[in-house]
Parts: structure tokens; C-alpha cells; sequence
């Protein structure tokens, strides 16, 4: 469950924000005159998202090359290459 925030917090619940985000593991958002304005997250959580982001843009890219070629490959000769590729 996210946390909702006044960004007036930063400055007097630091410490809490930070706590809670590193226990959630889930984003603060901070608002500013009510209004959504800055979402805060733990370290952990920030390069979890940025792993998720690499793998839907390689999985996006295969897409397009599938789309651009009629050659499929199985999953034997995927994890034959694989293996190639990981015990050089």
C-alpha cells in the first residue's frame, strides 16, 4: 500500500519517510498544496524498477526483431546458445 505524504514532511520526518519506504519497499508520494508532486523510494526499490524497465525494453526489441524475421528458434537451441555464450 503507498504512503501519501505533505512535502512539508521532508523537513521535520525525514527519518520516518525514509523508514517507511525502506520497509514498504513500495514509493512515498509526496504532494504540495495538495496536488501530487515528487514520489520518494528506497535505493533497492529505484534499481528493482530500473531492472524491470531493461528487461520490457529487451523484451520489446525481440518483438520487433520477431516481426522483422520469419526465423524462430526453441527453446533447446536458445539454452544451447546460452550455454555457449555463459562457459566461454
Amino acid at each position: 500500500m503507498s504512503t501519501t505524504r505533505p512535502i512539508s514532511d521532508l523537513q521535520d520526518c525525514l527519518d520516518d519517510i525514509s523508514k517507511t519506504a525502506h520497509e514498504s519497499g513500495q514509493p512515498v508520494f509526496l504532494t504540495k498544496d495538495g496536488y501530487n508532486d515528487m514520489v520518494l523510494m528506497s535505493i533497492e526499490a529505484f534499481e528493482h524498477l530500473q531492472i524491470e524497465k531493461e528487461i520490457f525494453e529487451k523484451l520489446h526489441e525481440a518483438e520487433l526483431q520477431a516481426k522483422r524475421s520469419s526465423k524462430r528458434y526453441s527453446s533447446s537451441e536458445v539454452l544451447a546458445e546460452l550455454e555457449k555464450i555463459t562457459n566461454v
